[in-house]
C-alpha cells in the first residue's frame, strides 16, 4: 500500500516512468502506419489512413470513459482499502465495454456511411477508407476491454503493468502490420489487420492476469444484485456519461482538425498527418504524469488529505511543464529528420518544415490541460471536464472558421493552440470545486 507522504516529485516521476516507455509506443503505432504509407507509390494511402484512423480513433476513444472512470473510482476505493468495490467496478466496466465493442461492430454501415458524407474525397481514396475501417473495427471490444484494464491498474498504482498492456498491444500492432504491408503486399489492409490480432492477443493475456491477481482479494460472493447494484450503477452511468460528452466534444476537436485539412487540399491533409504525429507523441509522453496523478489524486481524496493532495498538483504541474518544454526542444533539433523518415515525398517534406514552428510551440502549453485532465480524472469532478470541453471546443471551433479563411493551414494550427489553452483556463475555473471534497 502507498503512503500518503509518497506525493513527492520522484516518487510521482516513478510511476510515470514506466508510462511513459509505454506511451511512446502508441503514438509509434501511428507513425509506423503514417511510414508505411508514406512510401507507397500514392498519397492517397497517406489520406486515407489519416482520415480512417481519425474516424476509428473517435469512435472507440468515445469510449474512454471505461479507463477514466475506472481509474478514478479504483483509485479512491483504494484508499479506503475496499479490495470487493475495486473488484465489482472492474467487472462493471469490463461487462459495460464488451456490449459496447459489439455495438461498435453492428453499426459499421452507418459508420462508413457518415465518413463517405462529411470526408470528400477521391473514389480510390474513399475506397481504401472503407477497407480500414470495416476491419479495424472488429477489434473494437477488444480495444475497449483494454481501457477498463489499463484504468483497473492505474488506479492501483500497478503502472509497469499496465504499461505493459499498452507496450505488448502497440509493440504487437508495429510489428504485425509492418509484416502484412511490407512483406505480404496488403497495404491499408495489412495496418487494420495488425491492430486487430494485437489487440485480441493483449486482452486475452491480460485478463488471465487479472483474474488471478484479483481473485484472492475478492472475499464476498458474486451475485447479479451486488454487480448491477442500483446506486453504484447509477453513480458509474453518471461519471461515464460525463466523461462519454467530454471525450465526444475532444475527438471531435482532432477530428474537425482532419476536416479542415481535407477542406484545404489532400496535400494540406497528408502534411497536418505528419505533423499531428509528433502533437500525439507529445501528448502520450505528457499524459504519463496525468496518469500517474490520476491514481494519486483518487488515493488522496479516498483518505480526506488536502495537504497530500495540493502537493500532488503541485508536483505534477512541475513535471509537466519541464517536460512540455524538454520536448519543444528535441522537435526544435530533429524535426528534418524525422519528417524525412516519414516521407518521400518532396512537396510534402516541403510543406512539412513550413509549419514545423507549431509543433514546437504546442508540447508546453499543452502540458497544463493534460494536468488537469489528470486531476480531476482522479477526483472523479467528471460534470466539470465535460462542461470545460464543451465550452474549449465551440471556442476553437468558432474561431477556426476565421482563422482557416484568413491564414490558411497556419490558422488551422493557431486555433488549435488556442483550444489547448481554454481547456487550461475552464478546468483551472472548476478546480475549487474540488477542494470542497475535503
Amino acid at each position: 500500500m502507498k503512503h500518503l507522504n509518497n506525493t513527492s516529485k520522484f516518487y510521482l516521476f516513478k510511476l510515470a516512468v514506466p508510462i511513459f516507455f509505454a506511451n511512446i509506443a502508441v503514438p509509434m503505432v501511428g507513425l509506423v502506419d503514417t511510414g508505411l504509407m508514406g512510401h507507397l507509390s500514392s498519397e492517397k494511402f497517406l489520406a486515407a489512413i489519416s482520415i480512417a484512423t481519425s474516424v476509428v480513433g473517435m469512435v472507440l476513444w468515445s469510449f474512454g470513459f471505461l479507463r477514466m472512470g475506472t481509474v478514478g473510482l479504483i483509485s479512491q476505493s483504494l484508499g479506503k482499502n475496499d479490495w470487493n468495490e475495486i473488484c465489482l467496478i472492474f467487472i462493471r466496466n469490463f461487462i459495460i465495454a464488451l456490449l459496447l465493442g459489439i455495438l461498435i461492430m453492428l453499426l459499421k454501415n452507418p459508420i462508413l456511411l457518415l465518413t463517405e458524407h462529411y470526408f470528400k474525397t477521391s473514389q480510390e481514396t474513399q475506397l481504401l477508407i472503407n477497407k480500414y475501417i470495416s476491419i479495424r473495427l472488429l477489434s473494437a471490444p477488444a480495444e475497449l476491454t483494454l481501457y477498463v484494464l489499463v484504468g483497473l491498474f492505474l488506479g492501483l498504482q500497478k503502472t509497469k503493468i499496465a504499461s505493459l498492456g499498452i507496450s505488448i498491444f502497440c509493440i504487437g500492432n508495429i510489428i504485425l502490420s509492418s509484416i502484412f504491408v511490407i512483406h505480404f503486399n496488403l497495404e491499408i489492409i495489412g495496418a487494420a489487420i495488425g491492430t486487430v490480432i494485437s489487440a485480441y492477443v493483449t486482452v486475452i493475456i491480460f485478463l488471465l492476469f487479472s483474474f488471478f491477481l484479483l481473485k484472492n482479494k475478492f472475499n464476498i460472493k458474486l451475485t447479479s444484485t451486488r454487480i448491477f447494484n442500483a446506486k453504484k450503477m447509477l453513480q458509474l452511468f453518471n461519471i461515464n456519461f460525463d466523461i462519454f460528452i467530454r471525450t465526444i466534444f475532444l475527438t471531435f476537436s482532432f477530428l474537425w482538425v482532419t476536416y479542415q485539412s481535407a477542406k484545404l487540399g489532400e496535400n494540406y491533409l497528408a502534411v497536418n498527418t505528419i505533423l499531428m504525429q509528433f502533437i500525439m507523441l507529445a501528448s502520450f509522453f505528457l499524459d504519463a504524469y496525468a496518469f500517474s496523478t490520476e491514481a494519486v489524486i483518487g488515493y488522496t481524496i479516498g483518505k480526506k488529505s488536502d495537504k497530500s493532495f495540493l502537493q500532488v498538483v503541485k508536483n505534477s504541474f512541475q513535471l509537466s511543464i519541464i517536460s512540455g518544454l524538454i520536448i519543444s526542444f528535441l522537435y526544435l533539433i530533429s524535426f528534418k529528420v524525422i519528417v524525412n523518415q516519414l516521407t518521400d515525398l518532396d512537396y510534402l517534406r516541403y510543406l512539412a518544415f513550413n509549419y514545423f514552428i507549431w509543433v514546437v510551440v504546442i508540447p508546453p502549453v499543452a502540458s497544463l490541460c493534460y494536468q488537469f485532465d489528470g486531476i480531476f480524472i482522479g477526483a472523479s469532478q467528471t460534470a466539470e471536464m465535460r462542461n470545460g470541453m464543451v465550452i474549449s471546443v465551440i471556442i476553437f471551433i468558432t474561431s477556426s472558421h476565421f482563422l482557416v479563411n484568413n491564414f490558411g493551414n497556419h490558422g488551422l494550427w493557431l486555433a488549435l493552440l488556442f483550444f489547448m489553452i481554454m481547456r487550461s483556463i475552464t478546468l483551472n475555473y472548476y478546480f475549487k470545486n474540488i477542494l470542497k471534497r475535503f
